[in-house]
């Protein structure tokens, strides 16, 4: 187990600057006090930094409430606390459809989860039980949707990108789900609770309860993310890998599953429309004379990819399907 530790940015200057911003186009600025430009800038550095050298960071004050966050995992320890016949009731759910899944027992991982799409979506299946559940997630739904947003905009600048590039090629919020997740106690002989993988998507946000678990590997070490109150985790998607020509990385993570005790959690995924062509962006190909490090593929190529995989894993877990499957070989040969 590696001794590196994930960062922590606190985003609370880029919050706040948001907020002017929104006062200042509606005509309701209370103060004229500037923005903390050098706070600002602070920010998207330390970003920038998680991003090249781990993918993965953690985020305080970011603007979703924090009695909110407690509550949608007060709740979802309740649901999965009911027997598997009132779950099932709300199930089984698998994009593109909502609601609950167990995972089968040929599959390594020992999890369930339901996936949450956005408010009014025909695809939910939302549990009426507990009381309030319903409620929760529809209201913290759009505030994951617009925290993924502001990251995706200071990504947009750390990358030195035009304004607003990323959120006119990722224009689509049709994909974008909230997956929330059950990790049974580990056993004597086995603890996965989700085997080494990356993300595909843009970007994820995490929310852990106070159990632990999460891992991503660094350096060829793994190093824990532990919980902390009001926390979130965020990691960079393969496809901005991809897009960024490996200046951002998409890291490998797992979750290890504790003897004794549950595990649950949320992940948000801010996801590309499944039509999309995915490349290495010129701004850092031709336009610099770097080699593109992926050759283009369609993202619903990439997603069935995956979703093969994860249903029938290979029997090692090198020969799974993952980003590399695109990558473009630099070696010459003899």
């Amino acid at each position: 187990m590696g001794s590196a530790i994930i960062p922590t940015i606190d985003l609370s200057p880029l919050i706040a600057a948001t907020e002017y911003t929104k006062s200042q186009a509606a005509g309701t600025v209370k103060s004229n006090r500037p923005v903390n430009k050098i706070g600002t800038e602070t920010v998207k550095k330390e970003l920038s930094r998680a991003c090249r050298e781990y993918g993965f960071f953690q985020i305080v004050n970011h603007g979703i409430p924090v009695e909110l966050l407690n509550r949608s995992l007060e709740l979802a320890k309740t649901f999965y606390g009911y027997p598997d016949e009132e779950k099932m009731k709300r199930g089984p759910g698998a994009p593109p459809k909502g609601g609950f899944t167990k995972n089968p027992q040929h599959l390594p991982d020992r999890n369930e989860f339901m996936y949450i799409f956005e408010p009014g979506s025909p695809k939910n299946v939302i549990p009426e039980n507990p009381p309030q559940f319903k409620e929760v997630l529809e209201d913290i739904f759009p505030q994951y949707r617009n925290l993924a947003s502001l990251i995706e905009d200071i990504i947009n600048d750390c990358l030195e990108l035009p304004p607003n590039f990323l959120k006119e090629y990722n224009d689509s919020r049709d994909y974008d789900h909230l997956l929330s997740l059950h990790y049974l106690p580990a056993s004597d002989f086995e603890n996965s609770g989700k085997v080494e993988h990356e993300d595909g998507n843009i970007v994820t946000f995490v929310l852990q309860d106070d159990v632990g678990g999460l891992e991503v590997l660094h350096k060829g070490k793994w190093i824990p993310v532990p919980p902390a109150p009001s926390t979130l985790v965020v990691n960079v998607g393969d496809t901005l890998q991809v897009l960024s020509n490996n200046r951002f990385k998409s890291a490998t993570h797992r979750v290890v599953r504790q003897k004794g005790t549950t595990r649950n959690s949320y992940a948000f995924f801010y996801v590309l429309d499944v039509d999309k062509w995915v490349e290495p962006l010129p701004h850092f190909t031709t336009h610099i004379g770097e080699p593109p490090q992926y050759r283009g593929f369609y993202y619903k190529d990439f997603v069935q990819g995956r979703i093969q995989d994860r249903l029938n894993p290979p029997a090692r877990l090198e020969d799974r399907f993952c980003i590399k499957h695109y990558a473009i070989s630099t070696s010459s040969g003899a």
